[in-house]
């Protein structure tokens, strides 16, 4: 599907700060930016992503941030359906 079909169904532009230790340096911190469209407030990507980092990643989780935007607004939806870009 594409993106901008996506953010029709609601979805928004999300990111991710995820903040985790060095399995070497656990003092450490490292961080690792995520970014998708995702639905809110269940962000069921961001959630899968945390689930799989946390099964297959050995850094341990010390935190994550995250900041949601709407990439397009009700003006351009309209005008990108009368365009006839969107069914």
């Amino acid at each position: 599907m594409s993106s901008l079909a996506l953010q029709l169904q609601g979805y928004r532009l999300t990111t991710a700060e995820i903040l985790y230790r060095l399995p070497d340096h656990p003092a450490l911190l490292q961080s690792y930016v995520w970014q998708e469209l995702d639905l809110l407030p269940d962000l069921p990507g961001l959630r899968r992503f945390l689930e799989f980092w946390e099964r297959r990643i050995e850094g341990r989780l010390h935190s994550v941030r995250v900041c949601a935007l709407r990439a397009i607004s009700p003006g351009e939806a309209r005008a990108a359906i009368e365009a006839g870009w969107i069914q």
